[in-house]
């Protein structure tokens, strides 16, 4: 199975490709790390960047999108162009996206620890997240989500 985990900030999509067969995790190659949302207020803009998300997708065969959920109020809440970019993914046609919440990962890497430090796996700081909500989402669907304490 090959995911894409995303984590959406001010108006980028962070992406990082995690797959798991066989019982081993991989970081397929991408040829991009993020794709960036131009102006968030013309429907055009929109579109380009749905278009090119749904094209990366299919160029790799992704079997489900996993968007890793923000607030909606409050100090922390992600931005309006942010929750654009949220519905123009989970609307593309034929593509499975999933929300999962930073609680439920961290329940998830307490059960199944990253076998190797982040620094390890090549990728740029910036798709840490990304890669943790990819990596969680497998190891979810192998063994389930944990108890709750």
């Amino acid at each position: 199975m090959k995911v894409c985990g995303v984590e959406l900030t001010a108006s980028e999509a962070n992406i990082c490709l995690v797959s798991f067969e066989q019982g081993l995790i991989g970081l397929p190659e991408c040829r991009s790390r993020k794709l960036v949302l131009k102006n968030a207020t013309e429907s055009e803009a929109i579109s380009d960047f749905q278009f090119a998300f749904k094209k990366l997708m299919q160029d790799y065969s992704i079997d489900e999108v996993v968007i890793k959920t923000r607030q909606t109020k409050g100090k922390f809440a992600g931005s309006a162009a942010g929750f654009k970019m949220e519905a123009a993914i989970q609307l593309i046609p034929d593509l499975q996206v999933s929300m999962q919440a930073a609680s439920t990962e961290k329940a998830i890497i307490k059960k199944n620890p990253l076998p190797i430090s982040f620094k390890e796996t090549g990728l740029k700081g910036f798709q840490e997240s990304a890669f943790i909500s990819g990596y969680t989402y497998l190891m979810a669907k192998k063994y389930g989500l944990p108890e709750a304490e």
